[in-house]
């Protein structure tokens, strides 16, 4: 969900999962089907799992080849399943700007090469001067 005019919040696991499977109008077992992972072609994830997970009860948290699966399988980014599954199974509160572009800066900048990111450093610090 995304508040009227700022990024968008923050939802654990069950909470996109629901959220997601609403709007694909998806049941759970062809999210089960399109939990994809991409590396390695397999099914990530069943039906049961996710229904498990999306009713809050007891799941065993999940691995990476099962959250590029979900992610295939809500069609959302895999930051976002990793931020979701973060929050849910280890506490993690992933911080970004209000306007959500410093995430996007920092993603970017980790292309960058080391000769660069110092260079843009020293640009931001020239801005943000007193």
């Amino acid at each position: 969900m995304t508040p009227q005019g700022g990024p968008p919040q923050r939802a654990h696991l069950s909470e996109l999962l629901r959220e997601r499977k609403e709007y694909l109008g998806l049941s759970f077992d062809r999210m089960a089907e399109q939990s994809i992972d991409p590396e390695t072609g397999q099914q990530s994830v069943k039906p049961s799992w996710l229904h498990r997970l999306a009713s809050e009860q007891g799941v065993i948290p999940p691995d990476l080849s099962t959250l590029r699966g979900l992610a295939a399988g809500m069609q959302v980014s895999l930051g976002r399943v990793q931020d979701a599954a973060g929050a849910q199974f280890l506490g993690i509160d992933t911080v970004w700007s209000a306007s959500g572009e410093a995430r996007a800066l920092v993603e970017r900048a980790e292309r960058l090469t080391p000769a660069q990111r110092e260079q843009l450093t020293r640009l931001i610090d020239a801005f943000t001067a007193e």
